[in-house]
């Protein structure tokens, strides 16, 4: 198939589809390139390995090579949400109250995170703290906007979430992506409103409550 990249693995061959490949990024022969396994085939020739520079788990895989606190097992990436070669969100906890999950994996200056962007090509990395509690969890996600309340349906699985007028537009992100990595990342629906745009819908509720009253 034409755009195909073959990267030879020396007793086999892989193969990165144009669709598993990360828009922008140019490879020559002799590149040495990481990427995720996606399917390995069985055929005649051989075993045919197809691979992604584009999957979530190539984010994964990086951050347990640069990582050691991750190998170890001692920091658990939960959740990983990647739109390749722009943004990704990843969100780690620990079980080692002495270690401090997101700061391992930034590292020293910020120099493990920063090899995997390079690795990335640029691509941007949130990394942020997993919690059981959506609240918390979803507040988190949303890094780097602050957030001021965070309030969630169970039952429709749905996160509204308040942020000072100030922070909406970091919250949503350019085009909505980091709304969208954080709801990916967390699996809940976030739905963000400015303070004022909240207060502003809780001033029409209070009016429409009134009227229906003295219409009764």
């Amino acid at each position: 198939e034409a755009g195909n990249v073959f990267i030879d693995l020396g007793k086999a061959e892989a193969i990165l589809a144009p669709a598993e490949q990360m828009p922008g990024e140019e490879h020559n022969p002799h590149d040495r390139i990481k990427a995720f396994i996606v399917e390995v085939k069985k055929t005649t020739k051989g075993p045919q390995i197809f691979v992604s520079r584009t999957h979530p788990g190539l984010l994964k895989r990086l951050f347990e090579l640069e990582v050691p606190e991750i190998f170890d097992g001692v920091v658990e990436i939960k959740s990983v949400a990647r739109e390749a070669s722009s943004r990704s969100k990843i969100a780690v906890t620990t079980k080692n109250e002495s270690v401090d999950p997101v700061g391992a994996c930034v590292g020293p200056k910020g120099m493990r995170v920063q090899t995997i962007v390079s690795e990335l090509k640029g691509e941007k990395v949130d990394i942020v703290r997993w919690d059981a509690d959506p609240v918390v969890y979803v507040a988190n996600a949303l890094s780097p906007a602050k957030v001021l309340s965070v309030s969630v349906d169970e039952n429709t699985k749905t996160a509204r979430v308040i942020v000072p007028d100030y922070q909406l537009s970091l919250a949503i992100g350019k085009e909505g992506q980091n709304a969208r990595l954080a709801a990916k990342l967390t699996g809940w629906k976030i739905d963000i409103k400015s303070e004022s745009q909240a207060q502003q819908l809780y001033n029409r509720k209070a009016v429409e409550e009134e009227n229906q009253k003295e219409e009764e």
